[in-house]
């Protein structure tokens, strides 16, 4: 579940992948409609796999903001307004089996450990920028997280105290410099400088309208101020991340989200470049830098294998 999409899938034992259904929420619709809406997701993808909830061993849900792992609940959403919302009894009660929850970041990094481009590794890292900045780690098979919710917060890094705002009041965090969000802002007033003609012709200097895919396009297309505005947030963000590596001499770094979807090369060049330069020189050397293989199944995947782990 990130923003207001949700999507579940089905998986057998194998984690094959059975079937899919996906919807959002509708508004700004309260908590309760909110998982009334999670609920008929996860109905509708059990449906399309020919099975009845009693079928289901386990379910596994990704959930943005800060959470009370143990409990399941969701102590806040960043864009719902949603507090304290009981997830995991809600859904066990419906559906009558064990529920996971966890942290949608962690999911998609523990699903790239388990399945893709992390597979096999000791350590981990997960980097995920994209209208904010995720991360995760993996270390020795299990998710790095705190006493009772998850951490990593890799987005809220103090960067630069002469910075931005952040959505939570402090000044130069990573996010308010890198997320694609901040990108946009910088690439609207490129637009309105006149200086993007291409992104001028896609999106015009909107703000809602200048997301991931439009800023790639506009750099094909020759707007070399959109292409330095991204490289720049890309090496900042690798800064960070290059101090991570110091602390973690992680095996595999794996970069996923929209931005790096995008714009693949770009990214991996950019963050590569600032770990060599930032980084210990025999971690940076260590570590394997990697964009994510599964899409938008990463998070489904991890969160079917934390709760396959529990059922057993």
């Amino acid at each position: 579940m990130g923003g207001t999409k949700m999507m579940a899938v089905v998986f057998d034992d194998q984690f094959n992948k059975l079937a899919a259904a996906k919807k959002k929420t509708k508004g700004n619709a309260g908590a309760e409609a909110g998982l009334n809406r999670i609920g008929e997701t996860i109905a509708a993808a059990i449906k399309s796999a020919d099975l009845q909830p009693e079928d289901i061993a386990g379910i596994g849900i990704g959930s943005p903001g800060p959470l009370d792992l143990d409990r399941g609940l969701i102590l806040a959403t960043p864009n719902l307004g949603w507090r304290n919302v009981p997830l995991k009894a809600t859904l066990e009660k419906q559906f009558r089996c064990p529920v996971v929850v966890v942290n949608d970041v962690d999911a998609g990094t523990y699903g790239e450990y388990r399945f893709g481009a992390g597979r096999k590794n000791r350590c981990v890292l997960g980097v995920f920028p994209g209208t904010g900045i995720g991360a995760g780690c993996v270390y020795e098979g299990k998710l790095i997280r705190g006493r009772t919710g998850s951490c990593m917060e890799l987005g809220h890094f103090p960067i630069d105290p002469r910075g931005p705002v952040a959505d939570v009041g402090r000044c130069g965090t990573l996010e308010s410099m890198t997320s694609r969000l901040a990108i946009s802002a910088q690439a609207a007033q490129a637009v309105y400088r006149g200086q993007a003609p291409a992104l001028q012709a896609l999106t015009g200097s909107r703000l809602d309208r200048i997301r991931s895919g439009a800023l790639a396009q506009a750099i094909a297309e020759g707007d070399q101020v959109i292409e330095t505005i991204v490289r720049h947030a890309a090496r900042v963000l690798g800064v960070a991340v290059a101090g991570v590596v110091n602390l973690l001499a992680p095996d595999v770094l794996v970069l996923g989200g929209g931005l790096v979807e995008a714009l693949p090369k770009l990214y991996r060049e950019e963050v590569q470049a600032a770990i060599a330069e930032n980084a210990m020189p025999a971690f940076a050397a260590g570590v394997k830098i990697a964009t994510a293989k599964l899409g938008d199944d990463a998070a489904a995947l991890g969160a079917a294998a934390l709760v396959a782990g529990k059922v057993k």
